[in-house]
């Protein structure tokens, strides 16, 4: 699945209307969740048939295109879904129960409701709210796809403006040769990762870099904002140049990670890192001090202290990129088990003890003295390599080059 985007051009009383389109299909998603709790044994078909009810009731929302309602159905069962399955699953503490949104960005159609010209420049919504026709400017070639292909158009509301996503169902692959190479990755904060072979990449820390200026533009909203009273348009000036620039930093950490992972996957064959839980990573501390159980294992303490350079850092959205284009290229990527790759010796295989503040290891058995994050790079390349060599992953379905790769691996681990 593709997704192009485009900028949208057009009218003021056009973007008017999308967001009236916006807040039509909310409403439509609010209506479902309400209409589940109070009839907690329906499924998916039945919220999408309750859109025709809601179509018949309302004459505004009969105006949104039939499919766009069955799409802000989905919406609302997926939410309502992730909550059986986490319960399901038992998930400690709170498992998502289905909330009304209060704003909305975006509205998806599916095969009807839209239209494109032969040049594939321009996009008619011809629903019952009569948007028209609006430019599309952006650098990608529509040319390449059948409309039929075009699975869904998605309308969204940014800071900077509107856009139009476009969903392609094509399958994406790209043949380059392999580069025999094998590689671990350990991120950190110091250095947003750290490879097997001791090379390191500098964290950009987008964010930090952009705090003061972020402070300035929140100080100036906070001084326009009148309490109880209609604002201003000073007001909403000031908070749409506060929205751009988290826009700006936020684009910042996509683009350095797409082009990174990219980079990484086409240089190597294996690329092995953490299965990070960043979520719990970020939530508030628990504890003080990490303990040890009476296994001797340390426990993981939810520190809050580092909960924004973790955000900033953008590790989990590196790693989608990474596993994305790893299917796009046809490489291989494994997700290991954090826990003991820092406190492991890569040589011997000895524990040793380190604070967080100790960045380099010294195992006092067999005399390694590594850096700290080649260290656990290297311990993550070696639990990559075990869990491959019992799967007899085959990524290239040659035997001559798996058998120079397990050469290669073989001195690896020595």
């Amino acid at each position: 699945m593709l997704v192009y985007e485009f900028k949208l051009k057009g009218k003021q009383q056009q973007f008017n209307l999308i967001d009236e389109v916006i807040r039509t299909a909310l409403f439509i998603r609010n209506s479902c969740v309400r209409y589940w709790m109070d009839n907690p044994h329906i499924g998916k078909y039945d919220l999408s048939a309750y859109c025709k009810e809601l179509a018949a009731n309302f004459e505004w929302a009969g105006k949104l295109n039939s499919m766009a309602r069955q799409a802000s159905a989905d919406r609302a069962w997926a939410a309502i879904f992730r909550f059986y399955s986490n319960c399901k699953k038992k998930v400690p503490h709170k498992k998502g129960f289905p909330k009304f949104k209060k704003r909305g960005h975006s509205v998806e159609y599916k095969t009807t409701g839209w239209k494109l010209s032969e040049d594939r420049k321009y996009i008619t919504l011809t629903d019952g709210f009569e948007i028209g026709r609006l430019k599309l400017i952006g650098t990608n070639d529509l040319h390449f796809y059948q409309i039929k292909d075009i699975k869904r158009v998605r309308l969204v509301k940014g800071a900077d403006g509107y856009y139009a996503q476009f969903c392609i169902a094509v399958d994406r692959q790209i043949k380059i040769e392999p580069s025999k190479k094998v590689i671990g990755l350990d991120v950190g904060l110091n250095h947003f990762y750290t490879d097997s072979n001791g090379d390191k990449v500098e964290n950009p820390r987008f964010l930090r870099k952009s705090e003061k200026a972020l402070k300035r533009l929140q100080k100036r909203v906070s001084k326009k904002f009148r309490k109880g009273k209609p604002q201003s348009n000073s007001y909403k000036k000031a908070r749409n140049k506060l929205a751009r620039k988290h826009l700006k930093v936020s684009r910042q950490r996509k683009d350095f990670a797409v082009k990174l992972a990219r980079c990484v996957i086409q240089s190597n064959d294996v690329v092995v890192y953490e299965d990070l839980q960043v979520r719990n990573m970020v939530s508030q501390r628990v504890g003080r001090v990490p303990r040890l159980e009476a296994t001797g294992e340390p426990v993981r303490v939810k520190n809050h202290k580092l909960a924004k350079s973790i955000s900033d850092a953008s590790w989990y959205q590196f790693r989608c990129w990474l596993e994305y284009f790893g299917k796009v290229y046809g490489k291989i990527t494994i997700a290991v088990s954090p826990h003991w790759t820092s406190q492991n010796c890569s040589n011997c295989g000895e524990v040793v003890i380190k604070a967080l503040s100790t960045r380099t290891h010294e195992c006092p058995h067999c005399k390694t003295v590594l850096d700290r994050d080649e260290n656990a790079a290297l311990n993550i390349l070696a639990k990559g390599l075990s869990t491959v060599g019992h799967t007899g992953t085959n990524a290239w379905g040659e035997n001559d080059l798996c058998l120079d790769m397990a050469t290669d691996l073989g001195k690896l681990a020595q």
